[in-house]
């Protein structure tokens, strides 16, 4: 059952029963339920704030829950007789102010480790669950900030620990030109020309050539040869583009993690992201896209992707 009766109603509130034989599905309610962020409201269910995302969580949880042969119910709360709006809502900040504390400890714990024993992975993975509890922030807890800070932080101490030396550039020297890459650009080619026009030359213009045919007055980008900016060491090409920019955006250097995953295919930071973004590439040059299609439609992924971190 949904009640939708109310209308501007404040709150959703999910009320369910599981059959006690279904243990295995009611660990995966809860779970979902925790990732949500919800808040119990005594023996009576889950609330969460009323808006579209999370009417659509409700939704899929309870038909999940009609499928393992519960009862659900999701109905809409405008105000309860014995639980003042500022009261629910405190409830909701300190669920979140208890997930941001614990993040603070195990950053102040991963800084306090030598620059040598602090696993690029872990810095990751607190930077993912930062990203889960800012989706359910309902109400912008002040420790997102402190959270956040400590990250960059953390970010910056990483980065220059581990910048290589690079010859020095003039940045004006790359301004209205042409960028050459290799045909059928995949996730390493598409962010980089994503970085280039958004963050080093906004006249960016890109073209496409074999390794023998470069054009002299173009500028190479993932190339097999030592012009222009490819791979090095142990970064790739939108790596080497950032350090040697000096690009010290904080959501491209997350980016920056993403493909170096995805194209070096080391796990070096634990990120899956750009796995998703590299298979629809793959999938649209399967399908006969123009190499300039491809690199425009990757750009706009990245671009989406860009706008998704927090």
């Amino acid at each position: 059952m949904t009640v939708r009766a109310q209308t501007n109603a404040k709150w959703l509130l999910l009320t369910f029963t599981l059959p006690t034989k279904q243990a295995s599905q009611r660990v995966e309610i809860w779970r979902k339920l925790q990732r949500y962020g919800t808040v119990p409201l005594g023996n009576s269910g889950y609330l969460l704030p009323n808006n579209p995302v999370n009417e659509e969580r409700f939704q899929w949880l309870a038909t999940a829950i009609r499928k393992y042969k519960g009862d659900a119910s999701i109905v809409d709360v405008q105000s309860i007789d014995n639980i003042s709006t500022p009261q629910l809502i405190g409830r909701f900040a300190e669920a979140r102010a208890r997930e941001y504390q614990e993040l603070i400890r195990q950053l102040q714990e991963f800084s306090s480790l030598p620059l040598q024993k602090q696993a690029v992975g872990r810095l990751s993975r607190l930077r993912s669950r930062f990203q889960e509890i800012v989706e359910v922030d309902f109400f912008d807890s002040p420790l997102k900030k402190r959270v956040g800070e400590l990250l960059t932080r953390a970010d910056a101490a990483r980065v220059t620990a581990r910048a290589p030396v690079f010859a020095a550039i003039r940045p004006r020297d790359y301004k209205g030109r042409v960028w050459v890459t290799r045909p059928r650009p995949g996730v390493d080619r598409s962010a980089s020309a994503w970085l280039i026009r958004g963050f080093i030359d906004p006249k960016a213009r890109f073209a496409f050539a074999r390794e023998d045919q470069v054009p002299g007055e173009a500028v190479p980008f993932d190339m097999f040869h030592e012009r222009g900016f490819g791979h090095r060491g142990e970064d790739c090409t939108f790596e080497t583009l950032q350090k040697q920019f000096k690009i010290r955006d904080r959501k491209v250097g997350v980016i920056a993690d993403i493909i170096h995953d995805a194209d070096l295919a080391d796990g070096k930071f634990g990120r899956k992201e750009g796995y998703g973004i590299d298979e629809v590439l793959k999938g649209w040059a399967r399908q006969g896209l123009s190499d300039q299609a491809l690199l425009d439609r990757g750009v706009q992924l990245m671009e989406g992707l860009y706008h998704s971190l927090a």
